[in-house]
C-alpha cells in the first residue's frame, strides 16, 4: 500500500445466518490468531445489547478470551459504552486485563448506549440515567480511577480500582461526530472516528482532533485512527458478490430488524422494492468493496485525507473463509 498506515480489526462477533453464538465467537478467536500471525497492529471488539446477530455484549470478558489466544496483538474495546457502566466497574476490570495480559490492552470508551432505549433502561436501571447528559463527568471519574488522581474535595478519593498495578490501557475515544474529538483533543487521549457509521465527517473531525492536541502523559502526541468496512476479494465482481450480504443487513438494520448475518444466497433470493434499491445505493458510501487494488486505493484516499496513521477495518462478511481472505488481501501489498 502507498499511504503508510497501520492495520487494525474492528469485530462486532457477527452471527452469520445458520451459525450459532457459539461458533460466531469461535470464529472470532481464529480471525484474532490470523490478524496477529498478517501483523495487524491491534483487534477491538464491540458493545451491543439486545440483538439476535451480534455475540459482543460484554467487551471485557471476550477481550481477556482473545487476549489469551493471541500473544503479540494489541486487544481492545471498540467499545465499552461508559453510560452504561459504573466507571469504577470499567476500570477494574480493565486493570485486571491489564494485569493480565501487561502491554496488550486497549480501553476504547463510547458514549452511544449500543442499543435500543428500552434495553438502555434495563442496563441503567433508571430514567434519569437513560436521559442524563454526564458523559465527560462519568470520563473524568474513569480516569481517577484509572490513574489514582482524585482531587482532595472529591467523594471518591478514597476508593482504589483494583487490582493496582505498574499500568493502566491507554485510553481511547470513540466517536461519529465532533464532539468526542474535541473532547479526546482537549484531555490528550487517543481517538476514533467510525466512518462506518458516518463517513463524511471522517477527515475534518480527525483532523481537527490531531490540530487541537494538547499532549498529555499516557499521548505525548495525537494518535487517530479511522474505522471504516471493507469487503475486499481477489475480485472487484467477488467482492461485490459477498457485499450482498451487507446490503440486505443494513437494510434490516434501517428498518430496526435484528437477525443473523445473513448469507449471499438470502440477499440473492431477497426481492428488493424501488425504494429499497434506493436505499441500498445509499448506503454503499459507508463500505468500500472490491479487488486489492479497488480497496486499497480507496483505502489510501481516505487515509490521506484524514492524516491518519493507522486503519480500523471492520469486514463483515457472511462466510468466515472469506473475511479471513479479506483481512489477508488487505494486509498484502
Amino acid at each position: 500500500m502507498s499511504y503508510p498506515v497501520k492495520l487494525s480489526v474492528l469485530d462486532v462477533a457477527p452471527i452469520p445466518s445458520g451459525s450459532t453464538p457459539a461458533e460466531a465467537l469461535a470464529n472470532s478467536v481464529d480471525l484474532a490468531r490470523h490478524a496477529e500471525a498478517l501483523g495487524y497492529e491491534r483487534y477491538w471488539v464491540a458493545e451491543h445489547h439486545n440483538t439476535t446477530g451480534i455475540a459482543s455484549s460484554v467487551p471485557a470478558i471476550l477481550i481477556g478470551h482473545l487476549a489469551s489466544a493471541t500473544s503479540t496483538i494489541r486487544v481492545g474495546s471498540g467499545g465499552v459504552m461508559l453510560p452504561n457502566h459504573a466507571p469504577l466497574h470499567v476500570a477494574e476490570s480493565f486493570r485486571l486485563l491489564e494485569a493480565l495480559h501487561p502491554g496488550r490492552i486497549d480501553l476504547g470508551i463510547g458514549r452511544a448506549p449500543g442499543t435500543d432505549g428500552l434495553t438502555a433502561l434495563a442496563l441503567r436501571r433508571s430514567r434519569e440515567a437513560v436521559s442524563a447528559d454526564d458523559f465527560p463527568e462519568q470520563l473524568d471519574e474513569l480516569v481517577g480511577f484509572l490513574t489514582d488522581d482524585f482531587p482532595a474535595d472529591h467523594a471518591f478519593r478514597h476508593v482504589v480500582a483494583s487490582p493496582r498495578g505498574r499500568g493502566v490501557p491507554p485510553l481511547y475515544l470513540l466517536g461519529s461526530s465532533g464532539f468526542s474529538g474535541a473532547l479526546a483533543a482537549r484531555l490528550g487521549m487517543g481517538f476514533a472516528f467510525a466512518s462506518h457509521i458516518n463517513p463524511a465527517p471522517a477527515a475534518k473531525v480527525l483532523r481537527a482532533y490531531q490540530n487541537e492536541f494538547q499532549p498529555s502523559l499516557a499521548f505525548p502526541e495525537p494518535h487517530a485512527i479511522l474505522a471504516l468496512s471493507a469487503v475486499c476479494a481477489d475480485d472487484d465482481a467477488t467482492a461485490e458478490e459477498l457485499a450482498l450480504s451487507l446490503d440486505l443487513a443494513w437494510l434490516r438494520i434501517g428498518r430496526g430488524e435484528g437477525g443473523p448475518f445473513p448469507s449471499v444466497d438470502e440477499a440473492r433470493r431477497y426481492e428488493w422494492s424501488a425504494a429499497e434499491q434506493e436505499q441500498r445505493r445509499g448506503n454503499r458510501y459507508r463500505h468500500l468493496i472490491g479487488g486489492p487494488a479497488t480497496v486499497h486505493g480507496q483505502l489510501n484516499v481516505r487515509a490521506a485525507e484524514a492524516g491518519v496513521g493507522e486503519v480500523m477495518v471492520l469486514s463483515m462478511i457472511h462466510d468466515h473463509d472469506a473475511r479471513k481472505r479479506s483481512y489477508e488481501l488487505l494486509a498484502t501489498d
